[in-house]
C-alpha cells in the first residue's frame, strides 16, 4: 500500500509518541528513537517548504528525502540552498544536531543509548518541529 506523504504532520505525530514514551522512564531509549525520526521528518518538511523536491527513483541514493542522520546532515551541507532555506540551514550546520543518532540504535540495547542524548534530542525536535509551517 502506497502512503501518501504528510512531513508535517508526520513530525508533529512522532514527537508527541516520543514525549509519551519519554514519560515511562523505561522507554527513553524507544522515546530517543523517536525523537529522531520526527527531526528528520521537520526537517525534510523544511526541504519542501524551501522548494526542495525529491529526486527520481534512480537517484534515490543521492536524495536527501531518503537519507537519515547523518548522512542527511552532509548531503544538506553540501546543497547550493538559497534564501528560502534560511531556517533549514541553521538547523543543519549545528555541530551538535542529532549527534550519536542512528537509524541503527533500532537494533541495538536500550541501555547503549545514554539518557542525555535523550534529553539532548528531545529539546532538538522540539525546537525543529515548532520552526516548521502547517
Amino acid at each position: 500500500m502506497a502512503y501518501t506523504p504528510n512531513l508535517p504532520g508526520s513530525a508533529r505525530r512522532h514527537l508527541v509518541a516520543a514525549d509519551v514514551l519519554y514519560e515511562i522512564e523505561a522507554r527513553r531509549d524507544v522515546a530517543g528513537y523517536l525523537y529522531g525520526i520526527a527531526t528528520e521528518c521537520a526537517l525534510k518538511a523544511m526541504m519542501l517548504e524551501a522548494g526542495i523536491r525529491p529526486l527520481g527513483n534512480d537517484r534515490r541514493r543521492d536524495d536527501p528525502f531518503y537519507a537519515h542522520f547523518p548522512e542527511l546532515k552532509t548531503h544538506l551541507r553540501d546543497s547550493q540552498l538559497g534564501r528560502a532555506a534560511t531556517t533549514l540551514m541553521r538547523f543543519i550546520e549545528d555541530p551538535n544536531l542529532m549527534n550519536q543518532w542512528s537509524t541503527d540504535m533500532r537494533y541495538c540495547r536500550g541501555e547503549e543509548i545514554q539518557a542525555d542524548w535523550v534529553r539532548r534530542w528531545r529539546e532538538q525536535a522540539r525546537n525543529i518541529v515548532s520552526a516548521i509551517g502547517t
